[in-house]
């Protein structure tokens, strides 16, 4: 069953998207690089809260449309997780000591 799609609802989750894109780019244009590390890691952890928000989605959606919608977040969610895990990592080896180092 399709539901009409309410003009002001619309309105009102266009204008949510806009103003969270702009506050998050001034918020992560404005950080330092020493905070970049632990700033990418409460991503991963919010990102991960997507995914499982993404996965109930899905498992509840009816149409079709819906279900590729949600499997397509759950992927992308997915993707920006491990991708954030990996660049985390490397930026951690930078500061890890090798053998031959000098205390």
């Amino acid at each position: 069953m399709t539901e009409a799609l309410d003009p002001r609802a619309l309105l009102d989750a266009l204008f949510i998207l806009v103003l969270a894109g702009f506050v998050g780019y001034e918020v992560v244009s404005k950080v330092p690089t020493m905070l970049h590390t632990p700033l990418m890691s409460g991503a991963n952890a919010v990102h991960g809260v997507i995914v499982v928000g993404a996965m109930l989605v899905a498992a509840t959606a009816d149409d079709p449309l819906r279900i590729v919608l949600a499997l397509v977040a759950v992927l992308l969610g997915t993707i920006n997780v491990v991708g954030g895990f990996v660049v985390t990592d490397r930026m951690l080896e930078m500061f890890r000591r090798r053998p031959g180092d000098r205390p």
